[in-house]
């Protein structure tokens, strides 16, 4: 059949290989649905869809009807996707028995990626907005098969009830780029099981809930997995539960937590980062995230997750080698998960200081980075750029065949295809382009993820610190390097290396303290006083030593032994504080922060921003904050004093400020604690009692010293008791 003159104009616009496999498709179109009466934007747009997508072209052919439904983008996409769960249950309120239910999904699938891709395809939508109706398909689709599959369950076997009567329902969480609302074209679903309470059901055939839930999860997977004549919904992993393949398929909420708290793996933590509750009771879902939030979030900061993500890196790059992978856009070098890396490992630092850093969407979490100092404006820009143009990628060569691949094409077919989909004149233009934007993360991956350690490889040094050296040849070694009191240093190195608290590390932590050591040691011979300053250094890393993230902190960043060496050079007082409060080492990264001290309008600024992530319940939590807050700013304010970076009679302005926002925000806590317990106090006329806080003293002078007690007198003018 005769293509109409509205389509044909439209053909030239498609590669010359590809052209007659397009007009092939249009014709078989045409002849079940006359395209002559479709509007010019459909006309201009369709010949472009079947070259880019054979998927398209054979969904349309098998249901020409949805045409004009699909392609019309007179509706915005955030409506027709907030619409889903409506439009799937509606569609399956008639299904009686699996097979149309199977059906219905099935169809309801490849309608919405059609329409999907036609919107990606024509340029409609941007990567979040496509990225996001992927995923809330998927919600709706595992939500509306889990809806259905749980009345006929709960016919068969009764009502699960927890402990209070209440009912209760499976809880779906979504994992990987589902969780995150970042999925692909055709990518597995990963799943994760779990329910609230173990128990019984009530019911004419009464099981337990273990048994309940995990029939009713294995009816969920086998649906929605299951290729039959209409297709597969999506492909289901649940290999990332408790225990992998080996594990039940379906736990309960304090089994979960006992097993990460047991059992919790580094990998697992990097898993958990994009949980989301997708499906079945999403407010129980929330509840567990929320209860294992302090497996995924150390409440410290945590850099040993250096070494696991490099670990997983590495074992990723032997499988790509070994499968001949190197065109794979996911997992190849400079691939997307090198973004992913990147963006997760400072997550896992430090999401449990800062909540923001909690966010599962990656292009916010790239954004944070830049804006907290982490990543350079520039690289967070040039990773942003990436990871849009590496998604998009994936996502063409996804929905060209419905098939989830990440490799670039081999045939010239496809190339072809790909390089009109992402807008490229040929495929060698786009190759280019993709090289290009690969070599780009991997230098910003390696700049981050390459081993910072060169020092610490020194071979002399080694030795001296493994006792492998001749005491002469060490004393030797140190001499050479400035110390003057080799011997007390050389005993130094020893009686920390000898010493129990090292001796009874385990493997990991003793491989670490061995790459830092040697770092203090030519950190220490760069300062003015080797001798006293390794000893200061060696009594830091002796109260470290079990805490092997803090070690990591040091070995990770090139920057910090030099200032710590500095620090205790300066002052004994600072170095004495680093021992007592570890925390304030992460103070250290930074010299452009470490050497100025905010003053008040941007400490009151940081500290409103560190408690806005804490309830404000919490009293403890947030009173830890105010702690810490108080002794990095203090540190700040040391640093700056013995560097000179300061003059002396600023000091006690920046530590009376110090003092003057802490005592604010105590003063705030305080106070909302007593009026939720109970109430305000008033004067005798009924207006609200006032209440002063008055300084005394070095406070009232801003003249406080480090050491300084605050002098201070509370005052109010409220009503009291006769």
């Amino acid at each position: 059949m005769t293509l109409p003159n509205n389509l044909l104009s439209h053909l030239d616009a498609v590669p010359q290989l590809l052209r007659d496999g397009v007009r092939r498709n249009l014709e078989d179109l045409h002849a079940k649905q006359d395209l002559s009466a479709v509007s010019a934007a459909i006309a201009d747009r369709l010949p472009g869809l079947f070259a880019c997508s054979v998927f398209a072209a054979s969904v349309l052919i098998r249901k020409p009807d949805l045409l004009t439904e699909i392609c019309d983008d007179s509706e915005p996409v955030a409506a027709v996707v907030e619409n889903y769960p409506v439009c799937i249950q509606q569609r399956l309120e008639s299904c009686q028995q699996l097979p149309p239910m199977k059906q219905a999904l099935r169809e309801f699938r490849h309608q919405e990626m059609l329409r999907l891709a036609w919107r990606d395809l024509a340029g409609l939508d941007d990567l979040d907005a496509t990225l996001t109706g992927l995923s809330a398909l998927a919600d709706a689709l595992v939500d509306a098969a889990l809806k259905w599959l749980t009345l006929r369950h709960v016919e068969r076997h009764g009502q699960p009830m927890d402990h209070a009567g209440q009912p209760i329902q499976l809880v779906v969480l979504g994992m990987g780029k589902l969780g995150g609302e970042e999925l692909n074209f055709s990518s597995d679903i990963d799943l994760i099981f779990a329910y609230s309470e173990a128990g019984q059901t009530r019911g004419a055939r009464p099981v337990s809930h273990e048994e309940y839930f995990r029939g009713l999860a294995q009816q969920v997977v086998q649906v929605l997995n299951e290729h039959t004549e209409h297709g597969f919904v999506f492909r289901v992993d649940t290999r990332l539960r408790p225990f992998g393949d080996s594990g039940p398929l379906v736990m309960h909420f304090s089994a979960m937590e006992q097993y990460y708290q047991t059992h919790g793996r580094e990998w697992e933590r990097y898993a958990w980062i994009k949980a989301r509750p997708i499906a079945g009771d999403r407010r129980e879902g929330a509840r567990l995230l929320q209860a294992l939030r302090p497996f995924i979030y150390r409440r410290y900061l945590d850099y040993s997750v250096y070494d696991s993500l490099r670990d997983m890196k590495a074992m990723i790059e032997r499988e790509t080698v070994r499968k001949g992978m190197q065109t794979n856009i996911k997992l190849g070098r400079g691939g997307i998960r090198e973004i992913e890396f990147l963006a997760q490992v400072y997550q896992l630092i430090r999401g449990g200081q800062d909540r923001d850093l909690q966010a599962r969407g990656l292009r916010q979490i790239l954004v944070l980075l830049g804006e907290r100092d982490l990543l350079p404006l520039e690289a967070v820009k040039e990773l942003d750029e990436a990871y849009v143009f590496l998604r998009r990628l994936e996502n063409r060569l996804q929905a060209y065949a419905d098939r989830q691949t990440h490799d670039l094409p081999e045939s010239d077919a496809q190339r072809a295809a790909m390089a009109l989909a992402m807008g490229y004149d040929d495929w060698s233009a786009l190759a280019g382009k993709t090289e290009s934007i690969r070599e780009t993360v991997y230098s910003h991956f390696s700049r981050v993820f390459g081993q910072q350690t060169a020092e610490s490889n020194d071979v002399e040094l080694q030795q001296i610190w493994l006792g492998d050296a001749e005491e002469a040849e060490a004393l030797a070694g140190l001499a050479a390097l400035g110390f003057s009191d080799t011997q007390g240093s050389l005993q130094g190195l020893t009686q920390l290396r000898e010493s129990g608290r090292f001796q009874n590390l385990g493997e990991a932590s003793s491989r670490r303290v061995n790459e830092c050591v040697p770092l203090l040691i030519q950190a220490a011979a760069e300062t003015r006083s080797p001798d006293m300053v390794l000893q200061r250094m060696l009594k830091l890393l002796a109260a470290l030593a079990g805490r092997t993230t803090y070690v990591a902190l040091l070995i990770e960043n090139p920057t910090a032994v030099p200032q710590l060496a500095r620090l205790c050079a300066a002052s004994a007082w600072i170095a004495e504080e680093m021992v007592q409060h570890p925390v304030l080492l992460d103070s250290l990264l930074d010299p452009r922060i470490l050497y100025s001290p905010p003053r008040r309008d941007e400490l009151e600024q940081d500290l409103t921003r560190d408690l806005a992530q804490i309830e404000a319940q919490d009293l403890e939590s947030l009173m830890d904050h105010v702690r810490r807050f108080k002794q990095v700013a203090v540190l700040r304010v040391a640093a700056a004093d013995v560097s000179d970076a300061v003059p002396l009679m600023v000091v006690s302005d920046h530590l009376t400020e110090i003092a003057e926002v802490v005592l604010a925000q105590a003063l705030r806590a305080s106070q909302r604690q007593l009026l939720e317990r109970h109430g305000r106090p008033l004067r005798a006329d009924g207006s609200e009692a006032g209440f002063a806080v008055i300084a005394y003293g070095k406070t009232g002078g801003i003249e406080l010293g480090y050491g300084s007690d605050l002098d201070l007198v509370f005052v109010h003018d409220g009503q009291t008791s006769g």
